[in-house]
């Protein structure tokens, strides 16, 4: 039996660096921005206290540059961190730009440009209905963006994860490459890492399933599926402790 969606007081969304660029396309793209920072305020206008972690595949990608050879893969990964504080201060600003309050926090100390990730600070800009946005992933090389929304997520208290992707769910398989393919509309954490699906990194599915942190794949490209999720409405697939 599907355990009911939890109410979501405090939420975390997970967005790729896909969010800032047109399909396929590289860099931040001034209409994309625009839309995602729109998507996010109109999401922020409930009581839901509302944080982000970003990627940064637009700017960068550390582990395709790591499999080239040419860099050490701790240094392409630096890099990748790199590329997601540059996401995190276009979104503060586009989300300042619409009357929007938000914090840039980021795990690789740059206080010119953002705020150093101190817990007890960042829940209380959630408090004061501040959107805080989260960069540099955890800190360290070698783990995903995914993990730090998980680690993020667990130490804010937050209640869901909502990962923002191009596709509404999970699916058996890829549904590009094949066409029958069909979506979970619910799935337990164990079967996901049991079937290696590609939701999370699985360091970032186990975590979740540790802290009993359920998560909420869907489709943000959709206008209005961001603000839908976080008020609780059933899109995408929902993962769960069994």
């Amino acid at each position: 039996m599907t355990p009911p969606r939890p109410t979501l007081s405090r939420v975390l969304l997970k967005l790729s660096g896909e969010a800032f660029c047109t399909p396929d396309g590289f860099g931040i793209d001034p209409a994309e921005l625009r839309l995602t920072a729109t998507e996010i305020d109109n999401a922020a206008k409930g009581d839901t206290q509302l944080a982000v972690v970003v990627g940064g595949g637009n700017i960068i990608r550390g582990a395709t540059l790591a499999a080239e050879g040419l860099i050490h893969q701790a240094n392409a990964d630096y890099m990748g961190m790199l590329g997601t504080v540059i996401n995190a201060i276009a979104l503060r600003e586009a989300l300042e730009a619409i009357g929007r309050p938000a914090r840039c926090m980021t795990a690789v100390h740059i206080p010119a440009v953002a705020e150093p990730f101190i817990r007890l600070r960042a829940v209380r800009h959630l408090e004061k209905g501040r959107v805080v946005i989260l960069a540099g992933g955890t800190g360290n090389p070698y783990f995903t963006t995914d993990s730090a929304a998980a680690l993020r997520a667990a130490e804010l208290g937050c209640d869901a994860i909502l990962k923002a992707t191009k596709v509404d769910g999970v699916y058996t398989a890829d549904p590009v490459k094949d066409p029958s393919a069909t979506r979970y509309d619910s799935i337990s954490f164990a079967e996901a890492l049991e079937k290696h699906l590609a939701v999370m990194d699985m360091t970032a599915l186990a975590m979740c399933q540790e802290q009993h942190l359920p998560v909420v794949v869907f489709n943000f490209k959709t206008p209005g599926n961001i603000k839908k999720v976080v008020s609780g409405e059933p899109l995408g697939t929902f993962i769960h402790n069994n």
